[in-house]
C-alpha cells in the first residue's frame, strides 16, 4: 500500500518539476518587448468596437448545464458498468442495477421537465393571452396627423 502511494507521490513530483522547469526556461528564453499596441484589448485578433459587457442569452447556459449533467452521468455510470459483472457474481447485481436505473431515471425526469418547459428550444414561441390580444385591438391608432410617405 505504501509503495503505491510512493509511486503516486513520485509521479506528482516529477510532473510539478517538469512544469516548473518548462515555465522557467520559457521565461528566460522568450523576448520581452512590451508596446502600447500589444497592451490593447482585442478579441479574436480584432480590435474592440464596443463594450465587452452585454446581455447573454441564458438559454446557452441552460443547454450547457444539461450537457454537463449528462456528462457527469456518464462519469458516474462508467465505474458501475466496469464492476457490474463482479457485483452480479457476488449477488448484488439487482441492487446495483436498481440504483443505476433510479439514477438514470431521475436524470431522464429532469430532462423531460426541461424539455416540457421549453428551455431546450432556441427560438421560443410567444404566447399571447386573450387579455393581451384585446389590448392590442383596442389600442388607439398611430398618429395619423403626419402625412404618409409613398412607397418608391
Amino acid at each position: 500500500m505504501q509503495f503505491n502511494l510512493a509511486n503516486i507521490l513520485v509521479f506528482v513530483g516529477l510532473a510539478l518539476g517538469f512544469l516548473i522547469a518548462t515555465l522557467t526556461i520559457g521565461k528566460i528564453l522568450r523576448p520581452s518587448t512590451p508596446t502600447p499596441e500589444k497592451s490593447e484589448i482585442y478579441e479574436c485578433g480584432e480590435h474592440a468596437v464596443s463594450q465587452a459587457w452585454f446581455n447573454f442569452n441564458p438559454r446557452f447556459y441552460i443547454v450547457a448545464l444539461v450537457f454537463l449533467i449528462f456528462d457527469v452521468e456518464v462519469a458516474f455510470t462508467y465505474p458501475v458498468a466496469v464492476v457490474f459483472k463482479k457485483w452480479v457474481a457476488d449477488g448484488a447485481g439487482w441492487f446495483a442495477f436498481g440504483e443505476l436505473f433510479l439514477f438514470v431515471g431521475i436524470l431522464v425526469l429532469g430532462l423531460a421537465y426541461v424539455w416540457r418547459k421549453g428551455d431546450l428550444e432556441w427560438i421560443r414561441k410567444v404566447v399571447i393571452t386573450d387579455a393581451q390580444q384585446n389590448q392590442t385591438q383596442q389600442a388607439p391608432p398611430a398618429d395619423e396627423s403626419q402625412p404618409k410617405k409613398k412607397a418608391a
